[in-house]
């Protein structure tokens, strides 16, 4: 039998959704304001319009403003000019609260989303595997973190910030085109002999001088959503590899590994500095156009509209009001303009925000489809864990395990072995509902009753006892219980410590880390324990501590190991070995492991272990 496995679409940010990164953006749009857990967030919207219209009202009382005010100049009226300094005092402070208050609801929103929407990528990545899954295949779907941490929040802030602006503009557009059609009048020309006017003739100008720019600003600045991608991955390559280094110090410090590390830092970073210089071409490019265009629109409308105020027909209050109204409505026709770099990085990031939804859909859609090869997880009852027609593969397809099938039961110790990549680790991940990739079944026992102990054991950020505890809340375990655990495992210096936060994979080696894992599985005592090379950082004398413990604190609970090193059949009450063979390796026929009668014996749930013999009674 051979899996054929269902690998990811291999360019993910040019099919699917991920090539349409607004319309899925909008979806999760439409799902964050109908989702129960949404809060306040349709009113925060209403609320924020009503500010905008109220903003947008203020700008126009403020237009007409300004013709009274330089009228009252040019009259040389000083009770009215007086007054116009009142009023304006009013407006503004009527205008600054508005505006204080729009920021706020502004950033209110801005919160809110990023808050549901980093929650409901965080529910997507960092369950059933799924966060494992994405490191093990290449999907174009690299630094999750980077994703759900910065583009998750430039997404959502500067979609705020463009629907906000969007709507001003339109309102202010709308209200100021009118404004501006009734001062400007109409434009005489004569051609060819041929007299006729153009009504509204700076509304014209305006919509044609914004038409110009947007088309300019397009074209010129079109490169920079492609080059805003390829920075924010080079970002985030270059700084995973410090925090790599970061975390592997003292691997590279032992092997003086330190020249070339800086060699391939400096090499992550030459691909920041290239793609930044690629893209300051671009925005360079980009901001000759928009210097020289927002150069001419400070002269433009008084260009513009001068002929009518040097024949008299408007006021120098109807010249500045004309002026203002032009820049109002400029202003709203420029927006794409004036917000393209930004919008090169905001779609920049939605890309990535999409083509990492892409690739999470992509895995539950092959663990949903019946049709597709993989390897089906089911619960069954807690008395065994089987495997039927096993055959696991890596996520191209080559099959690493072949039609492997093998049942052990409940209280059983089984060890299995084998040579380096036949798949032992990988066998464990397919157990554990991690590994989809092959074909066949697996039946576990029920999740809970089930325990694994990988060779570097996780601790979480935060206290001991929370590292004790977990994956349960620290208070789920007595401070009583957690000193007894850690003594059993030879960690009773550490019992004063539990309540001290500190990063406990660096504190304690990982050989304390391993005898950690056992004080957790003291704590938990599960029915089934899962160990892939639970015991490789101990010495000989703590291995066989640590398996002794397990014997004697939880005598019935099933044992599935994989390990390497002498001793470890005494503890064990039968072996499976994986053997390499062409096409995948096989899983030989069980036998009986050799251990001594005494750990044997103990080796065994009470209810199997063999009567030991009672005393002849003495003859008489």
């Amino acid at each position: 039998m051979s899996a054929t496995i269902a690998e990811p679409p291999p360019k993910i940010l040019e099919e699917g959704p991920a090539a349409r990164p607004l319309r899925a953006f909008w979806r999760l749009t439409r799902v964050w304001l109908t989702a129960p857990d949404r809060r306040d967030a349709r009113l925060l919207i209403a609320g924020l319009v009503v500010l905008t219209i109220l903003q947008v009202g203020l700008q126009i009382r403020f237009n007409l403003w300004n013709r009274d005010f330089f009228n009252a100049l040019e009259s040389r009226d000083g009770s009215a000019f007086r007054y116009q300094i009142l009023l304006f005092l009013g407006l503004a402070g009527l205008s600054m609260s508005v505006a204080v208050y729009q920021l706020y609801v502004k950033q209110l929103i801005q919160l809110r989303w990023r808050e549901w929407l980093t929650t409901s990528l965080l529910a997507d990545w960092m369950s059933d595997g799924r966060q494992y899954q994405l490191e093990m295949t290449e999907t174009g779907a690299d630094n999750p973190d980077q994703r759900i941490a910065e583009d998750a929040r430039v997404a959502t802030e500067l979609a705020v910030e463009f629907a906000t602006g969007l709507l001003n503009s339109a309102l202010m557009l709308t209200s100021f085109v009118g404004i501006l059609w009734t001062l400007s009048g109409a434009l005489h020309l004569s051609l060819l002999g041929n007299e006729f006017e153009v009504p509204g003739y700076m509304v014209w100008a305006a919509l044609l001088y914004a038409m110009m720019g947007t088309a300019l600003t397009w074209l010129v600045g079109r490169p920079m959503v492609r080059l805003n991608i390829a920075r924010t991955t080079a970002e985030a390559d270059f700084r995973f590899g410090l925090t790599r280094g970061r975390e592997s110090g003292e691997g590279i410090a032992l092997i003086r590994g330190e020249a070339d590390e800086r060699r391939g830092l400096t090499g992550l970073f030459g691909s920041v500095a290239t793609a930044v210089q690629n893209l300051m071409r671009s925005q360079r490019n980009l901001m000759w156009l928009t210097s020289a265009y927002g150069a001419l629109a400070m002269i433009f409308p008084t260009v513009v509209a001068s002929p009518a105020y040097f024949a008299g027909a408007i006021t120098l209050g109807g010249l500045m009001q004309i002026g203002a109204a032009f820049g109002q409505v400029q202003a709203s026709l420029n927006w794409f303009v004036d917000n393209f770099p930004r919008i090169a990085e905001w779609r920049s990031a939605t890309t990535r925000l999409a083509a990492f939804r892409a690739v999470i859909e992509e895995l539950d859609a092959l663990a949903a489809d019946p049709e597709q090869p993989t390897i089906g997880v089911t619960e069954g009852g807690d008395e065994m864990l089987a495997f039927k027609g096993l055959e696991v593969a890596f996520a191209n397809g080559t099959t690493v395990i072949a039609d492997a099938s093998a049942e052990i039961h409940a209280g059983e110790r089984v060890l299995i072995q084998g040579e380096s990549g036949t798949g032992k680790s990988t066998l464990f991940r397919a157990i554990g509902g991690l590994w989809p990739w092959g074909a066949g079944e697996i039946v576990t026992p029920p999740r809970e009753t089930m325990m694994f102990m990988p060779q570097r054991p996780y601790l979480p950020l935060g206290t001991l006892l929370g590292a004790l505890a977990y994956p349960g809340a620290p208070d789920s375990v007595t401070e009583e219980d957690a000193r007894a655990a850690l003594a059993r495992v030879g960690l009773e210096a550490f019992g004063d410590r539990l309540g001290d936060e500190d990063r406990w994979d660096r504190v304690l080696s990982l050989g304390e880390q391993q005898r950690l894992a056992f004080a957790r599985l003291l704590l938990r005592k599960p029915r089934w324990i899962f160990m892939d090379e639970a015991t490789a950082a101990l010495d000989e004398k703590n291995q066989d501590a640590m398996m002794q413990l397990v014997l004697d604190d939880l005598p019935e609970a099933a044992l599935v190991s994989i390990g390497h090193r002498p001793g470890l059949e005494a503890f064990h009450t039968r072996t499976l070995k994986l053997v390499r063979a062409e096409g995948g390796a096989r899983l030989s026929r069980p036998r009986r492991a050799m251990a001594s009668p005494k750990v044997q014996a103990r080796a065994l749930p009470s209810w199997r272990r063999p009567a030991t013999p009672k005393p002849a009674a003495p003859k008489r």
